[in-house]
């Protein structure tokens, strides 16, 4: 992945959760402008799930923690609920699969869950934060 898009892409997990993981910095293969355009389009889709006890998408609400597009185009997302207990927490990771699976180039998609950090609502955007009322 460039430096360029790297940044880029933390930028972006840093937007609704402020605490994101880092994402190691490395070449890629890709173009710089395909890559652009893939991971425009990866958040995109992950802007199209949302959590269902809660009126925002899980990329807003600070669920995923790293985005990492190989050079096989192959994207590994880790992301968290917002808890352990989560009533989706079986059925969302594969939300995300079909969500970022769907991206034109995407040549498959992992999703590793995590719990540390653990979510917190701290790591919700402004805009998140508006649609749930709390801001």
């Amino acid at each position: 992945m460039s430096t360029d898009t790297t940044e880029q892409l933390q930028d972006l997990a840093q937007s609704p959760a402020e605490e994101a993981v880092q994402a190691p910095v490395k070449t890629s293969s890709i173009a710089p402008d395909e890559l652009a355009r893939l991971s425009d389009d990866v958040v995109a889709a992950l802007k199209t799930v949302y959590d269902p006890e809660i009126p925002a998408d899980i990329f807003e609400l600070g669920l995923i923690y790293k985005i990492d597009i190989e050079d096989d185009r192959m994207v590994k997302i880790v992301m968290t609920l917002t808890a352990p207990g989560c009533p989706v927490a079986g059925e969302m990771p594969g939300w995300v699969e079909n969500a970022v699976g769907a991206v034109e180039g995407v040549s498959g998609v992992t999703v590793e869950m995590t719990f540390d950090p653990p979510w917190t609502p701290d790591r919700m955007s402004e805009e998140a934060q508006v649609a749930v009322g709390w801001y």
